[in-house]
C-alpha cells in the first residue's frame, strides 16, 4: 500500500483502489471533508504538474464523464487545489508522489491490457473425447492417440 499526504489530502493506493482523504480546516475551506474511492478501472487519465521552487504541483485524476476544472494559463495549481479528484503537493513531498504517480501508472496499463484467456476446463475434456471417438473409430492408432493427448495435456 502506497500512502501519501499532500496540502488539504491525504492519498491510498493498494494496487485496485486509488482512496482520496480531506481532513481538517484546509479540505474544509476548499473542497470539503470526506473520502472518494476509485477504482483503477474508473480512472481514464492522471494529469501530473511537477512542483517547483516556487510553485506547488498536483496530481489530478481524469474520470469518465467526470467535471474537471478547467483553469487559465498560470492558474493550474490553484484550481487544482478546488477539484475533488486532485490532491496538491510541496516540492519535499514531490518524491512520494512521483512514487504513486508510478506504481498508478503500472496499474493502470496491467488493467488495460488483455489477458491471455485459460483454456476452459470443458474444452480439454471435448478434446479428448473427440480423440478417443477417433482412435474408436479406427482414424487414430493407438500411438497417435497418445501422442495427440500428451500434446493436450501439456506433456
Amino acid at each position: 500500500m502506497i500512502e501519501v499526504s499532500g496540502q488539504g489530502g491525504q492519498i491510498q493506493f493498494d494496487g485496485q483502489y486509488v482512496t482520496i482523504t480531506r481532513k481538517g480546516f484546509l479540505a474544509r475551506a476548499t473542497i470539503g471533508k470526506g473520502e472518494k474511492r476509485l477504482h483503477i478501472s474508473q480512472i481514464a487519465g492522471v494529469q501530473w504538474k511537477p512542483a517547483g521552487a516556487m510553485v506547488n504541483g498536483f496530481i489530478q485524476f481524469t474520470v469518465p464523464g467526470g467535471n474537471e476544472r478547467r483553469s487559465a494559463f498560470g492558474s493550474q495549481t490553484s484550481t487544482a487545489a478546488k477539484d475533488e479528484n486532485s490532491v496538491v503537493f510541496t516540492k519535499k513531498q514531490m518524491p512520494e508522489f512521483e512514487k504513486l504517480r508510478a506504481a498508478l501508472d503500472g496499474a493502470i496499463a496491467a488493467h488495460h491490457t488483455p489477458q491471455a484467456q485459460a483454456p476452459q476446463a470443458g474444452s480439454l475434456a471435448d478434446e479428448l473425447t473427440k480423440l478417443g471417438a477417433l482412435r474408436d473409430q479406427g482414424l487414430l492408432s493407438p500411438a497417435e492417440f497418445e501422442q495427440q493427448k500428451a500434446r493436450l495435456l501439456g506433456g
